[in-house]
């Protein structure tokens, strides 16, 4: 019962935090770019330079969180509904 209790309050307090997360910071860095919005390359003696433009990010190296895009999909339900 203990073990029950424990771990569904982690759960809420996880599932609180990244509600907080999303509210404070809806956009995150880009995973295949790093945030940089470009690839990195390395020329023939090892510098690295600028490489092709991030096709997922669109090169502005940020994307939007999965919590902050389920609430704008409820949100637009939601706004959509009671109109």
């Amino acid at each position: 019962m203990t073990l029950f209790l424990l771990a569904s309050v982690l759960a809420l307090l996880f599932t609180l935090g990244y509600a907080g997360l999303c509210a404070a910071s809806p956009f995150g860095r880009c995973r295949k770019c790093n945030g940089l919005g470009f690839a990195l390359t390395h020329d023939r003696k090892g510098r690295p330079k600028r490489g092709k433009h991030c096709r997922r990010c669109d090169g502005h190296g940020i994307r939007i969180r999965v919590g902050r895009h389920l609430y704008n999909l409820w949100a637009r339900t939601y706004r959509n509904g009671t109109r």
